[in-house]
């Protein structure tokens, strides 16, 4: 695990290469420095440049060629305008989105879609068939234990096996920190039981994720939206003014590969978050769904590395890696433990255990890297390839997240154009997308939507990008009739 300080060098080789190469400095097909020679210009490690090479190999800023070394990668295409930073919300919210959710959530599960909607791993990267073995070999060896209520805490291997993979993420846990939950939103609707009651405030990212939307909705919460940069994660200014002015009762926010828009706060920003919530004595739930899936060769660290209060409640799952249908999350959640054990008992009883038992099975093997490494390189070619079919089919104005991890992107649409009425004629035509109105508690965000990355490449898809754009282009034509 690398320290701090060589994980801000690494990132800052990165940039300043991606800068190069972004100016046009380095041109397309240019031989960039070899990994030796920018080891000694930048005073930094071998290692530290390789991992800054790798980061940009997978963002397809530069290829490697045998026996020559890095060049600029041909682009053969220019990626569309970021979306601006979100804008500001002065006062908390009472939620009431779940119907529209629950109509695109449906809906997109209809037979046939061609499916840009739901935030799904493409099962050709799931490794089924390993876990199916290990499930199988895990009832032989103790049948009596699978068929057995696995209470909480939950499966001591599971929890063993997380502890150790935290590490990778710059927290120190033990087993006795976690507790197995029935995938990552009952450990989001534990964490928030745990911390608030109804009628509380939740600062959260705008937009975030429909289902933490629902949770805080469900539980009769308030949501308070800050601002959030698309790059940088949510605006700390702005988290700063809100506690001064508005009952913060907890924060849930994603630092790691945010859904929908796949950005990563800097480590200092996350130490400066923790800092201030602790401060205030404010608890943050640290939703970490997608921390394990970086374009980068090795996971971010979590806000949780820098707790020293027991006031972050870390979340995480194998439904976004392993397998969405085993339901299996985790739950660190320090000061507020006894309380996340309590509620856990109350509304589900246990995870459970075969599935907790074939995962800390795979993870123990070593599979589960091996697994991480692939899926890691894989989803920064999906997401570029997304992004290219975008660039080519979607109207002029169309602005897209370059997200840094994770399986979606945020389109931002002319402004003229209705998301939901857009995900009305897209659903006829098969094609699922998901509107932006339900990535926020106001229902903002009309003319954006978020579209899954995770598809294998085929005519099909490719179809569905064109003829999504043409819808798009309709809404545009028509709303330049009417001016």
């Amino acid at each position: 695990m690398k320290t701090a300080p060589e994980e801000k060098r690494y990132l800052s080789v990165e940039r300043q290469i991606a800068n190069l190469i972004e100016n046009g400095t380095l041109r397309p097909g240019e031989r960039i420095p070899s990994v030796r020679r920018l080891s000694r210009q930048r005073e930094v490690s071998i290692s530290t440049v390789l991992h800054a090479y790798s980061l940009l190999e997978s963002k397809g800023f530069i290829e490697a060629r045998p026996q020559s070394g890095y060049f600029v990668r041909p682009r053969l295409w220019r990626p569309p305008e970021e979306p601006a930073m979100s804008p500001a919300t002065r006062h908390p919210v009472e939620v009431n989105m779940s119907r529209l959710a629950m109509q695109v959530i449906q809906a997109i599960r209809e037979p046939g879609l061609i499916g840009l909607g739901a935030a799904l791993p493409s099962p050709e990267l799931l490794p089924t068939a390993q876990l199916t073995r290990a499930m199988a070999a895990a009832a032989r060896r103790a049948p009596v234990a699978a068929s057995a209520y696995d209470a909480p805490p939950g499966h001591l291997g599971l929890r063993t096996q997380v502890a150790r993979h935290a590490v990778d993420g710059g927290c120190s846990l033990s087993p006795s920190e976690i507790v197995t939950t029935c995938g990552g939103t009952e450990a989001l609707h534990l964490a928030l039981s745990a911390v608030a009651s109804p009628g509380d405030t939740i600062a959260i990212e705008t937009p975030t994720y429909y289902g933490i939307l629902q949770c805080i909705e469900a539980l009769g919460m308030k949501a308070l939206e800050i601002p959030t940069h698309p790059r940088d994660g949510v605006s700390l200014e702005a988290l700063a003014l809100a506690l001064e002015t508005q009952p913060v009762k907890a924060c849930l926010f994603m630092p790691n590969f945010s859904n929908p828009l796949g950005c990563a706060m800097p480590d200092e920003a996350k130490r400066r978050l923790v800092a201030m919530l602790a401060e205030r004595e404010i608890p943050l739930i640290e939703d970490d769904m997608y921390g394990e899936v970086a374009f980068a060769p090795e996971r971010p660290r979590m806000a949780k590395a820098y707790d020293t209060k027991g006031l972050v409640i870390l979340c995480g799952s194998f439904s976004k890696t392993l397998a969405p249908g085993y339901r299996v999350g985790w739950i660190a959640a320090g000061r507020y433990q006894q309380e996340v054990e309590r509620f856990k008992m109350i509304t589900s009883l246990a995870t459970p255990t075969p599935p907790q038992m074939a995962i800390a099975d795979y993870l123990a093997t070593g599979g589960y890297d091996h697994h991480i490494r692939k899926i890691r390189r894989l989803y920064a070619e999906k997401v570029e390839r997304v992004t290219r079919a975008i660039a080519e089919h979607f109207p002029e104005g169309t602005r897209v997240t370059r997200p840094s991890g994770g399986q979606v992107v945020w389109v931002e649409l002319p402004e003229v154009v209705d998301s939901l009425l857009l995900f009305r004629r897209a659903l006829a035509e098969k094609i699922s997308i998901a509107p932006g109105p339900i990535f926020s508690a106001k229902q903002k965000f009309r003319n954006f939507i978020r579209l899954n990355c995770g598809n294998p490449w085929s005519d099909a898809l490719e179809q569905a990008f064109q003829r999504l754009g043409q819808l798009i282009g309709e809404q545009v034509d028509a709303g330049a009739a009417l001016r």
